[in-house]
Order: structure tokens, then sequence, then C-alpha cells
């Protein structure tokens, strides 16, 4: 029986890690100043940080800073402090990927885990014990191992291992692109990927433009069970740049997946279309398993597209519940002539609103525990009460009036 692995989810911002977080993830990774490989994300200040700590700690999730670039001797002066702010805003771990950064760390901040990044290329087993021997306390593995390639690992591995099971994969070997640099003077390495694999190129003359470096997303829900009780100590999800929704529908899914296992190994391959088809609800790129079962072969490919599958289209968090009589006016407040419910007796969620849509549309409740509830949009109301009949303005602040009853961190989504 395999244990209850990690889910680590991403966060690029609070609102993904306030998703990630209620969807069942038990760690997220984020980034905090300059120098980490997402730096195009939203991202962290120091108020942010210190608040996802605290919001976290006491749901009991864990929080990981990355500080996974190469950095520069002149720029060391400025990763020591962001490693002192990193640790006196009390995370749980940091993930880097120079060793120069690491050193530094273990000068300022000796108590402070360090897990070895991805960008690493760390691939083998006398990779992993080297790190070790160096003060890592965890390794996230290469992407291009393969399923007898972690076993082997694992058997002897003195540290945690973080594997990748999901999200948009790299056509260059882990931590070793330079085509961003060549071709857009943005480095992958130094946390600005402009993102060449997803570019259009064509192959001679007489060809037509096509995708030729466009990758498939990598979906490993099918084998978490069995990276679990290889070993793996944390099963890592992609997506640093992707929405709330993203996350949320990723962390809940692959939570579902090692608890259903848990509980019952039969029930988990029952509900094996259920976690395929809510993972496919959020943006992808078709599936593969990447390097799980040996070198990638043309399949792995998409070649003519680089853009996304998307089903649904994220409209909100739920951020709070009030009682009706506490938004609207109170005209509305009032018991109607024909006896209607009393604005007291409306329940009204609070969103800050991510794309458009209508009073009577129908729309999903995506709950945590996996349920989806279809529900219908019955009122729209402003921050001051007024009624309006859409919400066409993106981040604008509703309290919304919805046929279902909607709980804080409950996600809204419309298909697409």
């Amino acid at each position: 029986m395999a244990k209850r692995a990690e889910i680590l989810a991403p966060a690029g911002s609070p609102e993904a890690l306030r998703a990630a977080v209620a969807n069942g993830a038990d760690a997220v990774y984020l980034g905090y100043g300059d120098f980490n490989a997402r730096r195009l994300a939203k991202n962290f200040t120091a108020d942010d940080l210190r608040s996802a700590c605290d919001f976290c700690h006491k749901r009991g999730a864990r929080v990981y800073v990355t500080v996974n670039t190469l950095v520069r001797d002149r720029e060391l002066a400025e990763v020591e402090k962001l490693c002192r702010d990193i640790n006196r805003a009390g995370v749980d771990a940091v993930i880097v990927a120079d060793l120069g950064v690491a050193r530094l760390f273990r000068e300022v901040a000796p108590e402070l885990p360090i897990h070895a990044s991805t960008q690493m290329t760390v691939h083998n087993l006398e990779g992993v014990i080297t790190l070790s021997e160096l003060g890592f306390s965890r390794v996230v593995l290469a992407r291009e191992l393969s399923h007898e390639e972690i076993r082997h690992i694992c058997k002897s591995s003195p540290v945690e291992l973080e594997v990748f099971v999901h999200g948009a994969l790299c056509m260059c070997w882990s931590g070793q692109c330079e085509m961003s640099a060549v071709i857009g003077r943005r480095s992958g390495n130094r946390g600005l990927c402009a993102q060449p694999c997803r570019m259009q190129y064509k192959l001679g003359e007489t060809a037509a433009p096509g995708y030729p470096l466009s990758l498939r997303d990598l979906c490993l829900v099918d084998y978490i069970t069995e990276l679990s009780e290889m070993g793996v100590a944390s099963l890592k999800i992609e997506g640093r740049m992707k929405t709330a929704l993203y996350v949320a529908t990723v962390a809940r899914t692959y939570r579902k997946a090692i608890d259903d296992y848990l509980e019952d190994p039969a029930k988990y391959r029952a509900n094996m279309d259920w976690y395929k088809a809510e993972i496919s609800k959020c943006t992808y790129r078709q599936f593969t398993t990447g390097f799980y079962f040996g070198k990638p072969d043309e399949n792995t490919q998409i070649y003519d597209s680089n853009t996304y599958v998307n089903e649904y289209t994220y409209l909100g968090i739920v951020e709070e519940t009030a009682a009706g009589s506490v938004v609207l006016p109170l005209a509305e407040a009032a018991d109607g002539a024909d006896g209607t419910a009393s604005a007291d007796d409306v329940m009204l969620a609070r969103i800050e609103q991510r794309n458009k849509f209508c009073v009577g549309d129908a729309i999903e409740i995506m709950k945590p525990d996996g349920t989806n509830l279809q529900v219908v949009v019955e009122g729209l109301y402003t921050e001051d009460g007024t009624s309006v009949d859409s919400a066409p303005h993106p981040k604008q602040v509703l309290w919304i009036k919805l046929s279902g009853k909607a709980e804080k961190y409950d996600l809204l989504r419309v298909r697409s």
C-alpha cells in the first residue's frame, strides 16, 4: 500500500496559493524576488510571503520558496538579503539551482532545509548522494527519467525525492536550456523563458510552417500510486504561470486520486475516468507520459498547434459569503408584496471577477471535496449594492446571488 505522498502545487500568485491549499495541496512552491525561474509570474512581495506562510501553516500546509536561477558574483549581496527575508518569513524550505546560493543559505539560515531544483539536472543516484553530502534534504529529479531509473534512485537515496507528475514540459533537458537566450535574449536559466518551444518554425524551404518543438503536457495520474510505492516523497505539479482554476483543478484531482487509493485501490481504478475528465476541464495541451516509459517518440509532439485546449473559463474564487441584507439596498432587503424572501434569507458570494459572465448564465461551483454543483446566476451586485446585468470588467469585485450554495474558497467556472 502506497503511503500518502505529498501533493505539491504551484502558486504563481496569492490567489493561486489559496486555491491550491483549499483544494488539497499539502505544500505549495512560490517565487519571491528576482532569482526564481518564473520571474514573469505575479510572485510574492515580502508581506505576501508572510501572509502565505501564515495561511498555509494554519491549515497544515507547507511553503517552499524558489531561488532557482543561476546567480552572478555581483548579485550575491542581493541574494543574501533575499535569504534573510525568506528565513524571517517562516518558510519550510527553499528550492535552489546554484551551489553558491545553497552555500549562502547554509551560512545565513543553517536550519532552513534546502531542496535541489530540477534545474540542477540530477538524473542519477550519484548526483543525489553528492547533494545529500552538501546538505540538501530533498532532490527534485530531472524530468527525463524513466520509472525504472526513478525506482533505482529511490532504493538507495539518502534524502527525499520529488518528481514532476503533471504540467508543461520543456523540449530542452531540465536546467540546460539556452534557446530562449539565443533566440529572444531572455534566459530561461535566469527566470525569463520566452518559450521558444511554442514558436512556429519552418523546416526547409518547401515545408509548411509548424510547431516541431511543442510538447504535450505531462500527466501521470495513472502512476502516482506506483511512484508513492517506490518511495517518492513529493508529487509535483507544474504551473506557476497558470490560473487559480488550473491549480485548484489539478491539485484537487491528484489529492482525490491518492486518497481514493489509500481508502481502496479498487476505488482508485474505478475513478480513473473521473480524474482524467476533471483534469481536462482546465487548460492543457493534450497529454503524454513523457520519459516515464523511456525515450519519447513523435507521438509526444503536437506539431500542428501550440495552443491550449480550454474547456472551462475561470470566473473567480469565492472570497467570502454574507447575508443579502449586508449588501443589498434597503429597498431590496424588505419582504416583497408577493411574499418572496427578504434579503436576510439570501446568501451572496463575493468574488473578484476574472472573466465576463451575466445574470441568467448557467455556471458551475467547483468544491474542494470533488463536488461540481451546477447553478444559475440569479443576481449580480457591485460593492455598493447596485444591481447589474453582467460582469464585463476584469477584476471587478462583485456579490453574486446563485441558485445553489457557495462557500468560501469555492471556485466558479463556466463551460467555454
